[in-house]
């Protein structure tokens, strides 16, 4: 079986491509890094190592890959025989890469009557619509139809943690053991791909909410409050008493949300919750706080996971998010000038002060009530300095 997976970066080697060669698929990798590239193509495997204290390696085999830049062509041959295709590129690649998915598309239709899914597995909610929606834009009316009836594009929950990593071995890749990869049945056109590691579920959307407000968020915790503090690393951060009282205590308050909202096991969803902070303090996955923080804009966007979990907590209980307020307060203050979002964030706000600012890029009501809370909360963060 024939997979094209976009994106030859950690996660598209350490997670998606290693479940997909356990599937027994060989996957062709297509990225713009010409180096990672020209090397897939010579050694056709590489390592995917588990950071554990019992460490494993998986040997993935049957790989190869293609420039989108220099071979657009091959791209487009090689989603024609494709049996499914994948992404993990980051949410802002998806509107890139999907004229050359369409290209692709499209020149399957004419020599294939066989369905195709093609899945986003992306950090955000609704990935896979969103690259449908994009692709819909480089084809015609006419079109449509034949590619709605051949073409699937089930939307994903992925989790994974696969932090930032210099290895001698440039394609092998570190990964923690746990990952979850859930995806939207209804939408699967044709067969359900077999690939051992998905979880198939009718309704997508409690468990994409679930792992963003709970994984999401909670790693938005050391990375906000841990920069804010001083600390390099996840793995430092979560090691102050501090981070782990607010970790706490957003994980709970996202976690009533979450309950009232989806009706989850509190048992099981507290259960579920240790287990993410247990995660997060692996110490054989060394992550910097920067690389988990980047990006402050989108991550305040009104559906991401500080604003939309800390508004679901005020609607289901009517009380204030003080935790996740706290963690909103120290996203504000994210200062990192190799950050481009980062950057404007603060440009933002020397220009129009933290409340304009917040309302621009939360989306809240000038008079919703979590402004407040946040605001105040950006006076009480400056205890953390000491």
């Amino acid at each position: 079986m024939e997979a094209v997976h976009f994106g030859a970066g950690n996660i598209g080697r350490g997670f998606i491509g290693s479940l997909l060669y356990q599937a027994n698929y060989h996957t062709t990798f297509v990225d713009v890094n010409d180096e990672v590239i020209q090397e897939l193509n010579e050694k056709q495997q590489y390592n995917v190592r588990l950071a554990a204290e019992n460490s494993e390696t998986l040997t993935v085999k049957n790989v190869s890959g293609i420039n989108s830049i220099n071979d657009p062509d091959k791209v487009i041959e090689a989603i024609t025989k494709a049996d499914i295709v994948t992404t993990a590129v980051g949410p802002n690649i998806l509107a890139i890469i999907s004229e050359l998915i369409a290209k692709g598309l499209r020149k399957r239709l004419k020599s294939s009557n066989k369905e195709l899914n093609i899945i986003a597995c992306e950090n955000m909610i609704g990935g896979s619509s969103l690259l449908r929606e994009k692709v819909m834009e480089h084809i015609t009316e006419e079109e449509r139809t034949s590619f709605d009836a051949m073409y699937g594009f089930p939307n994903a929950a992925v989790d994974r943690i696969v932090p930032n990593q210099s290895n001698h071995d440039r394609l092998e890749v570190s990964v923690e053991p746990y990952y979850e990869w859930v995806v939207d049945e209804t939408a699967v056109k044709g067969e359900k791909p077999a690939i051992d590691g998905i979880t198939y579920v009718h309704d997508l959307t409690p468990y994409i909410e679930r792992k963003l407000f709970t994984v999401n968020t909670g790693h938005a915790v050391p990375a906000y409050i841990g920069h804010y503090m001083g600390y390099t690393t996840i793995n430092e951060a979560m090691n102050d008493q501090i981070v782990q009282e607010i970790i706490k205590g957003a994980l709970t308050e996202s976690g009533e949300a979450l309950v009232q909202t989806y009706q989850f096991d509190r048992e099981q969803h507290q259960a579920y919750i240790n287990r993410i902070i247990e995660r997060f303090m692996n110490t054989y996955i060394s992550d910097e706080v920067t690389r988990v923080g980047r990006g402050p804009i989108r991550k305040l966007g009104p559906q991401d996971r500080l604003i939309r979990p800390a508004s679901m907590y005020m609607d289901a209980t009517e009380n204030p998010p003080f935790y996740l307020a706290k963690t909103i307060a120290a996203a504000l203050e994210y200062k990192n000038e190799n950050d481009e979002e980062a950057v404007k964030l603060q440009q933002m706000i020397a220009e129009n002060g933290y409340q304009q600012t917040l309302q621009s890029v939360s989306g809240l009501d000038s008079n919703h009530p979590l402004t407040s809370v946040v605001l105040k909360q950006l006076e009480e963060i400056k205890a953390l300095k000491g």
